[in-house]
């Protein structure tokens, strides 16, 4: 019997090997790796650069305190990262993973506000439907009751408003003027709060796994940056999912020339070869805090071979542009899946930027009513897709505990012919579930 203490029931499936977008298992049989593991794995499987970079500096220096040494890999990683990072005079925080990168933030975010004589500033302002971490804190933040409900007497020092979900916007007004509603939304909260007590606004600049992938509208974040300008807030932009070239640019945020105060990145910053998370932080914020001090820490931050793997990764993403390939190609298959799945009778929307593709699954799309949770619609497409060797990520209960999306987030160096099988062996996976074309 296993001692492991696992995040799935039944008998769990042995990964042995990877190779390019495929993964095989004890048994030989290949998947095609459609999630990039969790929308994390951008470059392949079996990557031999970004191995080679691993294993030879953990020959060379495996680990150093951060607290008593900085080390050459650390300081040419945040030195080669300034010039892609959309953040003005960035100071890189390197650490295991995403949801450590997020309390990075908060507290960082506090500690410049302390520096500046603002203590009161401690209110966190968050999304509905968002997803940040499964720490304590990050969890606050998040906006996903399936994840938060186990753990809601330890939360609720957050403040959320509504997010940007065009599939099924809120504003009485959509299409037009979406982007100042929102913005209107967040000056309500942040002028009804007690003055100058909020901290930080945190956000995906496109939804990840909990709203599959809702791209805003283009006049949202430039509404939302001058709100909170104009409130002393700092603007967190997470890009736990959506950095390093998975929306087709090197950051989502890219899309609107936003300049976030605070930027938090992992997944794809390692492609899955290293537990790698990042909180950047401004010239002007990393100035402030450093100046007093900034109490905060990890035993695994600032890891010599995280920062090896991540300069490879980098350099593979320069040398074979794979950001622009990532923009041509996730545009392609966003389009071809659209094509595929259209008239299937439970395909509500297919959204998405990039190599960040989004499936919503309804009971009738016309009055785009969820299935309920009971029917386990994503359940069943997912293992529809594992039998015919395709690998997806999902999400579910976004709708009030209801609601079924669906995300394709491949490696970004699949061939024309993976391509196809991800769009058909999708298409056959839904309709095993739901049936075909009236």
């Amino acid at each position: 019997m296993s001692g492991v203490f696992r995040r799935t029931n039944g008998a769990p499936v042995v990964a042995v090997r990877g190779e390019g977008a495929w993964v095989t298992d004890a048994a030989g049989n290949r998947y095609l790796d459609a999630a990039g593991g969790a929308i994390a794995v951008s470059l392949g499987h079996g990557d031999r650069r970004i191995a080679d970079a691993m294993a030879a500096q953990a020959a060379q220096l495996a680990y150093a305190h951060a607290a008593a040494f900085t080390t050459e890999p650390v300081e040419a990683y945040a030195a080669e990262l300034s010039h892609v990072l959309p953040v003005d005079d960035p100071y890189v925080f390197p650490v295991s993973g995403g949801a450590e990168a997020v309390e990075t933030a908060f507290k960082l975010a506090r500690a410049y506000h302390v520096a500046n004589g603002d203590g009161d500033r401690h209110v966190i302002v968050a999304r509905h439907g968002s997803y940040h971490g499964n720490t304590r804190g990050a969890l606050d933040a998040s906006g996903r009751p399936g994840l938060r409900g186990p753990y809601e007497p330890w939360l609720g020092r957050t403040v959320h408003i509504p997010s940007p979900y065009e599939y099924r916007c809120p504003h009485p007004g959509h299409p037009t003027g979406c982007g100042e509603w929102h913005a209107a939304r967040l000056a309500e909260i942040l002028e009804t709060l007690q003055p100058n007590t909020v901290a930080a606004f945190i956000a995906e600049p496109i939804a990840g796994a909990t709203l599959g992938g809702a791209v805003p509208p283009d006049d949202y974040w430039p509404a939302i940056i001058a709100v909170c300008r104009d409130h002393g807030v700092l603007v967190i932009a997470d890009e736990v999912m959506t950095g390093f070239g998975r929306t087709g640019r090197w950051f989502a945020v890219d899309h609107w020339n936003v300049r976030p105060d605070i930027l938090v990145a992992a997944k794809g910053a390692s492609s899955g070869y290293w537990p790698l998370g990042l909180c950047v932080a401004s010239g002007l914020v990393h100035g402030t805090v450093a100046a007093q001090g900034f109490v905060h820490g990890y035993t695994w931050s600032h890891h010599p071979v995280g920062a090896a793997v991540g300069r490879e990764v980098l350099r593979r993403l320069q040398d074979d542009q794979l950001v622009e390939r990532a923009a041509a190609v996730g545009e392609r298959l966003r389009r071809t899946i659209a094509t595929e799945l259209a008239g299937l009778p439970c395909v509500g929307d297919v959204r998405g930027r990039g190599m960040l593709i989004g499936i919503e699954l309804v009971a009738d799309e016309a009055t785009k009513t969820p299935f309920p949770r009971s029917a386990q619609i994503t359940e069943r497409v997912v293992v529809a897709a594992r039998q015919r060797g395709l690998l997806l990520y999902s999400s579910t209960g976004h709708l009030d505990g209801d609601g079924d999306l669906i995300l394709i987030g491949p490696p970004f160096t699949i061939d024309d012919s993976e391509e196809t099988m991800i769009t058909k062996r999708l298409a056959a996976a839904i309709e095993d579930v739901c049936g075909g074309r009236p």
